[in-house]
């Protein structure tokens, strides 16, 4: 009995390659990101930002689908994560849009950071939650959906004809800045996503609205894209101020 139990313990401290290619991707084009801000290539930064979410949302679930989970994984994504989702946005956001604001510029970029950073810890203490909540919500904006909001402004607005952010640019880099570090360290839930089962049945319905959200994207993606991952950031506020309003008026009534 102990001997057939054998593999399936040193299995599961084993190094897997393919998801790990995965994370190391996501890693590579963080730090492509971070080479590219420093150039004042902001556009190629974001575009990165987006890269390295594609490769981090493929190596969990090519792991779960091929049931290569490891520890290791778990802990070579996180420090990917730090890098690809923390580092690479806040200079992004710094050299872009609050440099020229002195202490109070690197502070937003650090705050940032530290948000991503917290963020994660916290994130990795509940990687043993299986209850079903845990599966379809997130306790706090996913790091990844955070700085691709970032890039998706920063991208956006060089769109404009704003290379570098000034006036009321900055004020709104600033704000969303601000405000995604808020909601990577809240208590908000946000969809998680987790529920659905790529390998289950589409709906023809589900299969064409894929489709057309695809095609929406690549007609202009620095619109789009900053767009929806706005939305998704807005999310849980705004269910949680409509629940909260809700429950307000069924108390009062």
């Amino acid at each position: 009995m102990k001997n057939e139990q054998l593999p399936n313990i040193q299995r599961s401290k084993g190094i897997y390659i393919l998801p790990n290619l995965f994370t190391s991707a996501s890693l590579f084009a963080g730090f492509y990101s971070i080479i590219a801000a420093f150039n004042s290539h902001f556009v190629l930064a974001s575009v990165c930002i987006y890269l390295a979410a594609m490769m981090d949302s493929l190596d969990g679930r090519v792991a779960r689908l091929t049931n290569t989970q490891s520890a290791f994984g778990a802990e070579y994504d996180s420090l990917a994560d730090i890098v690809s989702f923390g580092v690479a946005p806040a200079l992004i956001i710094y050299f872009w849009a609050v440099k020229h604001l002195g202490q109070f510029g690197w502070a937003v970029a650090f705050i940032y950071l530290a948000c991503v950073g917290l963020r994660l810890a916290r994130f990795n203490t509940q990687l043993d939650d299986n209850s079903p909540e845990s599966k379809r919500y997130f306790t706090g904006l996913p790091c990844p959906a955070s700085a691709a909001t970032v890039a998706g402004f920063v991208w956006f607005c060089n769109s404009l004809g704003h290379t570098i952010a000034e006036g009321w640019v900055t004020f709104f880099a600033t704000i969303i800045t601000l405000y995604l570090s808020a909601m990577m360290v809240s208590n908000i839930k946000f969809r998680s996503f987790k529920d659905y089962d790529l390998k289950g049945k589409f709906l023809f319905t589900q299969a064409v609205f894929v489709v057309f959200i695809i095609a929406i994207i690549f007609i202009d993606p620095s619109i789009t894209l900053f767009v929806l991952f706005m939305m998704y950031a807005l999310s849980g506020t705004c269910t949680r101020l409509f629940f909260k309003g809700k429950t307000k008026h069924q108390a009062n009534s």
